[in-house]
């Protein structure tokens, strides 16, 4: 029965952090524009603050998206190399082999 209840008591706590946990205004939280707008005013930040912090997360922002048309740009040369070694019957490497070559 002392197991039961100590079962009991632990789970009861374990939910009770993720509720704690799920109304926090901590950013790590946040999931949409209102909760991370309210966790902003929590820090009280005076406009320069603010500007700062908006420049910083545009550039954030700017670099990420950067960085994906990177990936897709690797990922388009990628399955371009992948037909032509299934066109031409060669290898994936022969084909980046041949395409070194005629740089050289």
């Amino acid at each position: 029965m002392n197991n039961n209840l100590d079962l009991q008591s632990a789970l009861a706590a374990l939910d009770e952090y993720g509720y704690d946990k799920k109304q926090s205004s901590d950013l790590t939280q946040a999931r949409n524009k209102q909760q991370m707008g309210k966790y902003i005013e929590s820090l009280d930040y005076n406009l320069r603050r603010l500007l700062i912090l908006q420049e910083t997360v545009n550039e954030l922002v700017a670099n990420k998206k950067r960085l994906i048309v990177q990936q897709e740009n690797i990922q388009t040369y990628k399955t371009k190399v992948i037909n032509l070694s299934r066109q031409f019957n060669i290898s994936y490497d022969d084909v980046l082999q041949i395409m070194k070559d005629q740089v050289n």
